[in-house]
């Protein structure tokens, strides 16, 4: 069966790349990824969008494996929390403040 329907691609390719990189069980918010990628290419350039989704993922995943020394924090809560504060960089770039939310 060929497959034709972006979301679905995208979803084979997450899974296909999860495997491929050991991290079978991980669960991808695509659609939280797309928005900001979007996002930070309208308010900054273009090439923001995969440099923002990469330091998001980083960033949440440094918070998360620090919840695996006792915190409660999840994944999911780590990705959000990441993701928050770069929507507010990017509102903030393109609103022309340049304000920094994170002091």
């Amino acid at each position: 069966m060929a497959v034709n329907n972006e979301a679905e691609i995208l979803a084979q390719w997450s899974e296909q790349l999860a495997k491929a990189l050991q991290i079978p069980d991980l669960r991808v918010d695509q659609e939280l990824l797309l928005e900001l990628a979007r996002r930070s290419a309208d308010s900054v350039i273009h090439a923001s969008a995969p440099v923002t989704a990469f330091m998001v993922g980083y960033a949440a995943g440094q918070e998360a494996g620090k919840g695996n020394a006792g915190s409660s924090v999840t994944p999911s809560a780590a990705t959000t929390r990441a993701a928050d504060i770069a929507f507010s960089l990017c509102e903030s770039r393109a609103g022309g403040r340049g304000a920094d939310p994170t002091s």
